[in-house]
Formats: C-alpha cells, sequence, structure tokens
C-alpha cells in the first residue's frame, strides 16, 4: 500500500482525536501503529470483470433457493455431539416467531422435507399395515434407527404453517416401503405404494398444496445405507406417476415428480431415465456434500481453495450432459446439500466462511442448468441456516435471503482477469430490469479493484462451461472490446449501482455474525428479521473487494438483451 494512503488514515484517525481526550488519542495512535504491518501486508490486484448479456447460458426456477426439514430426531449424534436438537419434521416448535418471520422473509421460500430416515417414514393413515411408532435408536436398523411415524395431525399442523408462510413444499416419500433387505446394502422386491397413496389421498381430501412429491433418498448408485437397482427404481417411477396422474385427475394443479434424491452415478442415473421414459420424472434430483466429513480439521483450507470449489464442477456437468441426452423432459435440482457430511461441521457450517462455499455453490450450481438449489437444512444439524435452539440466523441465512432477492433466473456469462481467488457469478437482477454480480474474494491478502464492462460483441468469447479461462487470453481479448459496450447510464437516475459488502465481525471468519456494509446484522428488539440495505455508488467508480469478503453488486441500468 502507498505511503500517502496510510498518511489519510492516520489524518482520519487525528480528525476524531480532536474530540477526544489525551489518553484516547494516545491510544488511537498506539493501535493506529500496530496497524501499520497489516496494511503494509495488504496487497492490491487490479481487474476487469466483463458481463456477457447479450444471451443467457443458463435459467434456473423462479424459487432457486430452497432449504430442507430432516427426519433426524434429537438423539442423532457425530463426533461425540448431538447438534439436531428437537429440529425435525415431527418435533420442529412451528409456534416460534423467528422461524415464522425468518421464512416469510422469503415471500415465498421452497422446503424440501427429506433425509435419510426418509425411507423409513409411515404415513398413519387409510391400511397401514405396520405399527406406528416414533423414531427410537436400534442398533441393526437402518442408520441405527427404527421406522418412524407420521401423525396426521402432526401432517395438519405442518401444512397450516406452510400455508400460512407461503411455502413451496416438497415432500420425500419411502421408496422402501414393502421391500426387504437382499445382501450388503441392496435392497429388492416389490415396492408397496400403498401407504404412500393412501397419504397423497388424504392430502388431496384437505387441499394441501404439494408442488412435487420427491421418490426416495440416497439410493442411487451403491446407496447411502441402502441401494435399490436402477431399472427397479425406473418402473416404480413409472407407477408413482400414473397414481399422481390418477390421484390428481381434475385438480386445477398436479405435482412434479421429483428422482432419486441421491449422490451422482452417471450409469445409474442414465438407466433410471432410459427404463422412467419420456415425461414421468419432472426433476432428476442429486446430493453434494463436496467439503468431506463434518469432522475434517482442514474444512476451512478447503472452502477457501478455489481448486477445490472447482471440483464439483464436474458432476454438475455430467449431470447436465446426461438430462439432455436421456431425458431432457426432465431439469436438474440439487436436493440436498451442505457441505460437509454427518451434520456438517461444527463451528464452521455456522460461521461466516461457511458462506464462501455456499454462494460460490449457488453460482456455480446455477450456471449448469440447475433448477432448484436446497439447502441442508433450514434448521438442524451443524448446517443449518437458523440455529438448532435459538432459531436465531447463522450468517448463510442472509446469504440466502440476498442471493433470493436479487439474483432472478436467467444467467448470465462472466470473464475475468483477476486471480482464481476472486470468482464471479452474474444474473439478471430479480423483479427489476439490470444485472447483478455476485463477486467472492476467497484471498486472505488481496484486495481486488475492478472494474466492470459490458460486453456487447463477439470480441471477447466468454467460457460457459469452465470455472476458469485463460487470464492472457482474456486479457487479449478485452483490449478488443468496443469502448461502446461498457456500460452506459442514460440519466441521472440510474448513474449508481447497489452493494452488498458481506464480512465477518471483527474479522473472525468463524464468527456467527454477519455484517452488510459495516453494520452486524442482528434480529430487531422485536425479533424481526433486519433490513439488507445496500449502499449506492457511482457507477463509474472503481469496485473494491476486500480480503475474504462477498459482494452482490447491482447494475440497474446494465444494457443486457438477454434479461428483457
Amino acid at each position: 500500500m502507498y505511503p500517502y494512503t496510510i498518511i489519510i488514515r492516520f489524518l482520519t484517525q487525528l480528525q476524531i482525536a480532536e474530540q477526544v481526550n489525551e489518553m484516547e488519542f494516545g491510544m488511537i495512535l498506539i493501535l493506529f501503529v500496530a496497524s501499520i504491518p497489516t496494511i503494509l501486508a495488504e496487497d492490491i490486484s487490479y481487474g476487469t470483470i466483463v458481463v456477457d448479456g447479450t444471451t443467457s447460458i443458463a435459467q434456473t426456477d423462479d424459487n432457486f433457493v430452497c432449504a430442507t426439514i430432516d427426519w433426524w430426531p434429537h438423539d442423532k449424534c457425530d463426533y461425540k455431539q448431538c447438534p439436531w436438537h428437537y429440529t425435525s419434521a415431527i418435533t420442529l416448535d412451528l409456534s416460534h416467531p423467528i422461524l415464522t418471520k425468518a421464512i416469510q422473509a422469503f415471500n415465498r421460500l421452497r422446503i424440501r422435507i427429506g433425509g435419510s430416515l426418509q425411507d423409513q417414514v409411515l404415513y398413519n393413515v387409510g391400511n397401514l399395515k405396520s405399527p406406528c411408532h416414533p423414531f427410537r435408536k436400534m442398533k441393526h436398523g437402518l442408520f441405527g434407527f427404527s421406522k418412524g411415524c407420521l401423525q396426521m395431525k402432526r401432517w395438519d399442523e405442518l401444512n397450516h404453517f406452510f400455508n400460512a408462510t407461503s411455502v413451496m413444499l416438497t415432500f420425500g416419500l419411502n421408496a422402501l416401503y414393502g421391500r426387504h433387505k437382499i445382501k450388503g446394502s441392496l435392497w429388492g422386491g416389490e415396492w408397496d405404494s400403498s401407504n404412500a397413496q393412501d397419504f397423497i389421498k388424504y392430502s388431496i381430501s384437505k387441499g394441501y398444496q404439494i408442488d412435487s412429491w420427491e421418490y426416495g433418498n440416497e439410493l442411487s448408485g451403491n446407496g447411502v445405507g441402502a441401494h435399490v437397482h436402477a431399472d427397479r427404481y425406473g418402473k416404480d417411477l413409472i407407477h408413482l406417476k400414473k397414481i399422481i396422474k390418477e390421484l390428481y385427475r381434475g385438480s386445477q394443479f398436479e405435482p412434479s415428480l421429483v428422482a432419486p434424491g441421491g449422490f451422482f452415478n452417471q450409469q445409474w442415473f442414465t438407466k433410471l431415465l432410459q427404463v422412467s421414459g419420456s415425461n414421468v420424472l419432472d426433476a432428476i434430483s442429486h446430493h453434494i456434500y463436496n467439503l468431506g466429513a463434518g469432522s475434517d480439521p482442514k474444512l476451512v483450507s478447503k472452502i477457501l481453495d478455489p481448486n477445490h470449489l472447482n471440483k464439483v464442477a464436474n458432476t454438475f456437468i455430467n449431470l447436465a450432459r446426461t438430462v439432455q441426452t436421456h431425458g431432457p423432459w426432465s431439469s436438474a435440482w440439487v436436493g440436498e446439500s451442505g457441505g460437509a457430511y454427518n451434520s456438517g461441521g461444527p463451528h464452521v457450517s455456522d460461521t461466516f466462511v461457511n458462506s464462501f462455499w455456499y454462494l460460490d455453490q449457488l453460482g456455480m450450481a446455477s450456471k449448469y442448468q440447475t433448477k432448484v438449489y436446497c439447502r441442508q437444512t433450514l434448521i438442524g444439524g451443524n448446517y443449518g441456516l437458523l440455529n438448532a435452539t435459538t432459531y436465531v440466523p447463522n450468517p448463510d441465512y442472509y446469504s440466502a435471503l440476498l442471493w433470493h432477492r436479487l439474483m432472478g433466473k436467467v444467467v448470465l456469462a462472466v470473464g475475468s482477469d483477476a486471480s482464481p481467488f476472486l470468482r464471479s457469478y452474474a444474473h439478471c437482477s430479480k423483479g427489476r430490469i439490470g444485472v447483478t454480480l455476485l463477486v467472492i474474494n476467497l484471498s486472505d491478502q488481496t484486495k481486488f479493484i475492478t472494474d466492470v464492462q459490458n460486453s456487447m460483441n463477439n470480441n471477447i468469447r466468454l467460457a460457459t462451461e469452465q470455472q476458469n479461462i485463460s487470464r492472457k487470453s482474456f486479457s487479449r481479448s478485452l483490449k478488443n472490446t468496443a469502448s461502446g459496450a461498457e456500460i452506459k447510464a442514460s440519466s441521472d437516475e440510474y448513474s449508481y449501482r447497489e452493494e452488498y459488502h458481506l464480512t465477518p465481525k471483527n474479522g473472525y471468519l468463524q464468527t456467527r455474525t454477519m455484517v452488510l456494509n459495516g453494520i452486524p446484522l442482528e434480529l430487531t428488539s422485536t425479533g424481526n428479521i433486519p433490513r439488507l440495505d445496500p449502499i449506492r455508488v457511482n457507477v463509474k467508480s472503481p469496485i473494491s473487494i476486500t480480503p475474504l469478503s462477498i459482494a452482490f453488486l447491482v447494475f440497474p441500468d446494465f444494457a443486457a438483451p438477454a434479461c428483457r
């Protein structure tokens, strides 16, 4: 950093010191001198980000952001700690005012009810052939638990709550009912659809609005705990689709069918689409936990490593190709993603640093034709958007809310000559004209100062299937860009941009308090979600992204034909 910058900071402190006593002035001087090494150590990198607003490279669903509610009981434990408390679909406190306000802030949040115990849930309705008891620990049970029961009284309570909070609901059905274990984790036999059919019929009779039914959880490939062959699974989907069509005949709305809610295995997913056939599966859902185990001491370093974050792009690319080749009538969903598995990473998944992974994955998933992205979880475990006991929002809650409010469904190509540690994603702005840019600085030392340009010709070819492009070739193309391709303000009304800078409180990456434009995001005195206000900046001024920070940048007058 240049010496004059240090002097300016010092003079600023002097202006403050004029209003304090001698002791306070001395303390300011000491703190300033102590900060000089840090100031001098900060690198500055200059670059350009180019957004192509001429065409859309992908589109998400209108309700792209989704969160899950799981089935895990309070005594589900990992790594000698039990972080679930009473947050399951059966025990969650639906009367908690923060829960209501946190969901309502999205003005239509998609929620998926599902998880590991999904294929052991019995619905206490109709001619249920088995006893319906609560989940309990059982040594030889799947995932160490017995089968569990969803009482219709609780189902009524959930639906009344979802209706009051305008939730768009996806419900995961039990795909193992009637089956038996054959060998190892392989399950066979015919799926008994009677309990699911009675449950769906009951839901229709009560007028419950289910956006989509999902079939099974993590039974694809080799499965997690259990698996089912793809050809059998595909035939089950044909059967379930017929049930849905028959039961909803005459209704104004027919829910979508989603499956398999498991980890991507190209051969298995391809077979599933081939067997189930045209127009049966509306969305093909997969799960991602690309950070590894929640107990991994290297979680933070993985989150901040651009090379590690890039690895999951192959999953998105290969799934998109599989769908396009074998099931173009279907769309890709991330049905569950918590970063780190086994309930998430303690003191990592619920802190500021996790938003680097979370927002980067939202950006990456959307540009590879993912329609919906469900975060594990809304509440429960270490990776909840809300604290499992207080219901107070964790940092990722605000990241999800900002994305939901700012990023529209049309995805645009972005190119940059900056370091791989500066990651950027662009969408048409949500509910307004213009473009919104998400910028993530993974570097702990480099401040990036960039300008944003609009590519309105073919002189800059932006990558659509690579996470990074050659900086040298990009810079060469950038020099050929016509000057008329830059952002132009047509009036004083739009001669600004809106900036939302996200940083950790007191610079501590593993804090549970996110700071927006210098203001800590905390519930108001009445328990309401705080306002998320931007700062307005002259659109022609350079953009400064401090080390280890995130920014949403809204350009109201960005000329983007793809956004019309």
